[in-house]
């Protein structure tokens, strides 16, 4: 046929070739979606060292979405809190170095019909997660804990947050002030300004999958535990190409060579 048509004899297995490959592309696909429940295709590109084009052609073509949650960014009941003497200090910040900005937050996760609260801390610039605490109950403490551990790592030239009350307290801003650092709070019911961690929780809640799979809540806390270690290690931050402790560590190798160059 080739002959009679005069083409080349690849034109006329190239289509099942293709499929073929697509074929053992698509189980690559949801091999790496499988281990990280949170992965969009960008993500999905960059873990298998591919074009993302062509992950999105695959995944179009075999129907296969990847799952985001959104968390509302409304929280009406903020506005009836009076306004923090605190402002928005990251506005127009450009944040150029780690352990220079953090910000943190909580969330909570639903377990056998009872809240646990986790608080994080993020370096804004890395985006590791350097502080957290586990807790039944969100108060100022835990956000305290939190920060102890954070200031282990580095103490920031600021720290920002939403203006919950645990934010707002004596237990909270004594802490940071008495470390020198100036503290940034968003505006009332807007939670968008503190998208560092809303970001990493919708993104947290994926990974970890349902809580009430756990008989136990220390097998639940377990699992928080190894799933902040994934994020900090293993999974990809889109913006980063790679993991937060790998940015942090190609920052530091970059660093300590221009030293040495006097650069």
């Amino acid at each position: 046929m080739a002959k009679l048509f005069g083409l080349r004899r690849s034109n006329l297995y190239y289509a099942s070739k293709q499929k073929s490959k697509d074929a053992k592309f698509l189980v690559e696909i949801k091999k790496t979606m499988e281990a990280n429940p949170s992965y969009g295709s960008p993500r999905i590109a960059l873990a298998l060292g591919v074009n993302h084009k062509r992950v999105e052609r695959v995944m179009k073509a075999n129907q296969i979405k990847a799952f985001r949650r959104r968390r509302k960014h409304f929280k009406p009941d903020d506005l009836k809190q009076d306004e923090t003497k605190y402002s928005n200090q990251l506005k127009n910040l450009c944040v150029v170095a780690p352990r220079a900005v953090y910000a943190t937050d909580f969330t909570y996760i639903d377990y056998q019909g009872k809240f646990l609260y986790l608080a994080t801390v993020i370096d804004v610039f890395s985006r590791e997660i350097v502080g957290w605490d586990i807790s039944d109950r969100h108060t100022a403490d835990m956000m305290k804990r939190a920060l102890e551990m954070a200031f282990k790592e580095g103490v920031p030239v600021y720290l920002h947050s939403d203006q919950g009350s645990e934010m707002k307290s004596e237990i909270y801003t004594n802490l940071a002030e008495s470390n020198g650092v100036k503290i940034s709070m968003s505006q009332k019911a807007s939670p968008w300004q503190n998208g560092f961690q809303e970001s990493f929780y919708s993104g947290f809640k994926l990974d970890l999958g349902d809580p009430n799979r756990f008989e136990l809540k220390g097998e639940l806390i377990e699992a928080i535990i190894q799933n902040l270690n994934y994020y900090n290690n293993d999974r990809i931050h889109t913006s980063l190409k790679t993991s937060p402790s790998n940015y942090f560590k190609q920052y530091e190798i970059k660093k300590t060579k221009l030293l040495k160059t006097g650069n």
